[in-house]
């Protein structure tokens, strides 16, 4: 390999350190979620069981279980079937991109993938029917973090929601003001 060729591997070398952080928060994501769930659902039960939210900031912040056989704000309901190889296929393009194609040279780019894929994995878990949900919940994310403000109520979520929507907002940052800084890996070389 010529010294030209060893500068341009060198230069493009994904840093251990990014695996290292992309999978802890993946998977540091994901328990968060699961755990929580699984808390949160033993505590207050199937949705409905229970009549009136428990309110950590009485109205506006409470804890009411909830099912969503949908996608983001409950559309494509009972299409959970979707949704789980849509969530595969995304693991994988994430993985490829930030590795293969080394988008991962970028921390934030790690991070904010990091986030998305413990999101993916954590309503993942629920899509595949892994907590043995009664039939008609089969599938479904179970969502427990309520928000209602006067007459609105914002569709149920869970922190694998929030670590999607943390993760969407640093890309749309990343594209819109970070990318332009960042050296394309042709100038690194």
């Amino acid at each position: 390999m010529t010294e030209v060729n060893q500068g341009i591997a060198q230069a493009t070398r994904v840093p251990a350190s990014r695996f290292f952080v992309f999978a802890l928060l993946a998977v540091a994501g994901t328990a968060a979620d699961l755990l929580s769930k699984q808390w949160v659902f033993a505590w207050r039960g199937l949705p409905q069981e229970l009549p009136e939210p428990w309110w950590l900031v009485e109205p506006y912040i409470g804890i009411e279980t909830a099912v969503n056989q949908g996608a983001l704000f409950g559309l494509g309901q009972g299409k959970g079937w979707l949704f789980a190889i849509l969530s595969i296929v995304a693991s994988i393009g994430i993985c490829i991109w930030l590795f293969v194609f080394k988008a991962s040279i970028s921390k934030w780019l790690t991070v904010a993938m990091g986030l998305v894929m413990g999101g993916i994995f954590g309503n993942l878990y629920d899509r595949l029917a892994i907590p043995n949900m009664p039939a008609e919940f089969r599938g479904g994310v179970r969502d427990w973090i309520l928000f209602k403000y006067q007459d609105y109520v914002w569709p149920n979520f869970n922190i694998a929601d929030s670590l999607l929507v943390v993760g969407a907002i640093m890309l749309a940052i990343h594209s819109v003001f970070l990318q332009a800084k960042e050296p394309s890996l042709v100038e690194r070389s």
